[in-house]
């Protein structure tokens, strides 16, 4: 069985926080520690509109995007979320992720499936990141051998 995970808006729901503290456990520290800190926090952004600008409003989460940094501080970001499940394959693609679930009984398929699903939605409410409903998919191929 193949699951197909979309995130909803992953790249603009990145908390600033929880970003600051996985470069920490990665080893992230001191100067360039102080750089990334810098750079994410105090942003501020605003709309202009045929000549007219909206207020300048804080940028609380997500990742600055159309740089070098917002891709590699988004993968930083999810690259722990193999921990959250165990002895199944995860494959990460942006922000699509798809799990590999394989059992030689349907019904051990689909409570296994549930399981890590389950396992998965409690690792992106911890990382504050939401699936996007409508663009998840199931795949199941199922084989009799006579």
């Amino acid at each position: 069985m193949e699951i197909f995970l979309d995130l909803q808006k992953a790249i603009n729901t990145v908390d600033h926080q929880i970003l600051l503290a996985k470069l920490h456990n990665y080893g992230i520290r001191g100067i360039i520690y102080s750089w990334f800190k810098n750079y994410l926090t105090d942003r501020k952004q605003f709309v202009t509109v045929s000549g007219v600008s909206s207020q300048s409003r804080y940028v609380t989460c997500g990742v600055p995007q159309g740089s070098v940094l917002g891709p590699l501080l988004f993968l930083i970001y999810i690259n722990d979320i193999g921990n959250s499940i165990s002895r199944v394959p995860i494959k990460l693609f942006a922000d699509d992720t798809n799990l590999f679930i394989f059992s030689e009984s349907i019904d051990i398929l689909k409570v296994d499936a549930e399981e890590k699903i389950k396992l998965l939605n409690s690792w992106f409410v911890a990382n504050k990141l939401s699936l996007s409903l409508e663009k998840n998919l199931l795949l199941c191929i199922w084989s009799n051998k006579g």
